[in-house]
């Protein structure tokens, strides 16, 4: 009984370990971007831990393997079990020493995890386990604990549960696994009441900090936000926080400003309107992103248009811009019009796999952050919209800033370009964001900026429209390469260049 428990408690343990690096890899992710690098760096560090304390668990004495492993187990149940939440708390109110706090944190539950599989494995060798058998059994419960979260962790506790509370829920598990050691081998350990003592204050302290993880993420994110927040979702994909600020709305995808709604109608205008007076005779629109329905809405006020098909990623996404009320006052309820057809697929399979032909895409993606992101902005991916596009159809694409992110907005016109289409980019002020660029394309149409609109706009008119298609000695185009999925060149681009915005 007592060897099928320790052998147990390699599952869990394992499990537990493998979670608090997903936790910290993904947490970081969010908050700083370059998702690569955040999990190449935390996996190292957390590896050369692991080996630092496999190091040191030489140093403890035979006698003395079960009384380390509890104390390990108290220690990482703690340490990893409020680490979600204190990195969060720490971007949102001091973002400064987060990456210290982040690796201080992945070096110690990775030297304490480090420890626990050489301590079982001796206190199994102790009681007569043949060392072939020893060692194939315990690590095939080592590998299964991590194939176990390495699934659960993207499909149901991120999502879920938050990275918050799965923190407390791991650290909850490594404390069970100090519980039941000091029950079931209570007669070779000293002081069994303070130990018992000390995991039932542990354990309390992260009951309290599981119960309270959306209080913890509340008070985080409000410190992170500043304004009230009134709605806030953890999907497979992102993080959605809305905040409120008297009469301004604003949305926040992963901590990054997405819109506000006192001059959101300038970035849309600017995006959907050039390109649809560009194409009158257009009746079918595909618009790729742009789950809030905004730029859906601004489609939708053209007569001609009969039907219109929305490609986002997250379900959460459009159903909270189809239901909650001050969302569907801001797009019209555009998302539920009967000429629109609302698809929750990735945006590059569902193009793969479909043959409709549009008059015009509007493509409105987050901004180019991370690797998964930069493959909606790389040659591969414009070449299957061109395919989609009528020969005489166009396509516009939003495209970060020409004046923050030079290198990454003439990237995406280079991209473009090597996907064999004509490119026109222009760029609009949108107070929010600052100068904000576009690039609109098209195979075949021999396009000239609108000089009048068939709709009352509120931003756009002739001079407006013709600043815009005309760039000043500060945003003239550089010679940058194209985004191609090999290199994600974009990526770093778009990095570098706001890097040295925040300098």
């Amino acid at each position: 009984m007592n060897k099928k428990l320790l052998i147990l408690s390699v599952f869990v343990v394992s499990s537990c370990g493998l979670a608090y690096e997903l936790i910290a890899g993904a947490m970081s992710s969010y908050l700083l971007g370059d998702s690569i690098f955040q999990f190449s760096t935390i996996i190292g560090c957390y590896l050369f831990a692991m080996g630092v304390g496999a190091h040191f668990s030489k140093y403890v004495e035979d006698h003395d393997v079960l009384a380390r492993f509890v104390d390990i187990e108290l220690a990482i149940g703690l340490i990893g079990g409020v680490s979600a939440a204190l990195l969060f708390l720490s971007f949102s109110w001091a973002a400064a020493p987060f990456r210290l706090l982040l690796y201080v944190l992945v070096f110690m539950i990775g030297a304490l995890v480090g420890m626990e599989v050489p301590l079982v494995m001796r206190a199994l060798n102790a009681r007569q386990t043949g060392f072939t058998e020893l060692v194939s059994r315990v690590l095939t419960f080592d590998y299964l604990g991590a194939l176990a979260v390495s699934i659960l962790f993207p499909l149901v506790l991120a999502p879920h549960l938050g990275l918050t509370r799965t923190g407390f829920l791991f650290g909850l598990l490594n404390i069970g696994v100090a519980l039941w050691t000091i029950v079931f081998f209570r007669h070779e350990l000293r002081q069994v009441p303070a130990r018992l003592l000390r995991a039932g204050l542990v354990l309390c302290a992260l009951l309290v900090g599981f119960v309270m993880s959306d209080q913890l993420v509340y008070w985080g994110e409000h410190g992170l936000f500043g304004d009230e927040i009134v709605f806030a979702s953890s999907t497979p994909y992102q993080r959605l926080v809305l905040t409120r600020w008297k009469d301004d709305l604003r949305l926040y995808i992963n901590g990054n400003l997405q819109f506000s709604s006192r001059d959101e109608y300038r970035y849309h205008e600017a995006l959907v309107h050039p390109a649809l007076e560009s194409v009158p005779w257009a009746r079918s629109v595909l618009v790729l992103g742009g789950g809030d329905g905004l730029a859906l809405r601004e489609v939708l006020r053209y007569p001609n248009i009969r039907n219109v098909t929305l490609v986002d990623l997250d379900p959460a996404m459009t159903q909270a811009f189809s239901r909650r009320a001050e969302l569907v006052g801001l797009n019209h309820g555009s998302l539920t019009d009967p000429r629109v057809t609302v698809v929750n697929a990735d945006a590059a399979i569902w193009l793969q796999q479909n043959e409709a032909m549009f008059d015009a895409v509007i493509i409105d993606f987050p901004d180019p952050s991370s690797f998964a992101l930069g493959k909606l902005y790389s040659v591969p991916f414009y070449t299957m919209v061109r395919r989609h596009v009528a020969a005489k159809g166009v396509m516009v694409v939003q495209s970060t800033s020409p004046f923050f992110a030079p290198h990454a907005f003439w990237s995406i016109e280079a991209t473009l370009r090597e996907a064999g289409v004509q490119t026109f980019p222009y760029h609009a002020y949108v107070p929010s964001f600052g100068e904000w660029g576009f690039i609109l394309a098209s195979a075949q149409l021999a396009f000239e900026p609108p000089r009048r609109y068939r709709l009352p706009m509120r931003f756009l008119n002739e001079a407006t429209t013709r600043e815009m298609f005309s760039f000043p000695p500060d945003m003239q185009r550089l010679d940058v390469q194209p985004n191609r999925l090999n290199n994600q060149s974009l990526v770093r681009y778009f990095e570098d260049d706001w890097r040295q915005v925040i300098r």
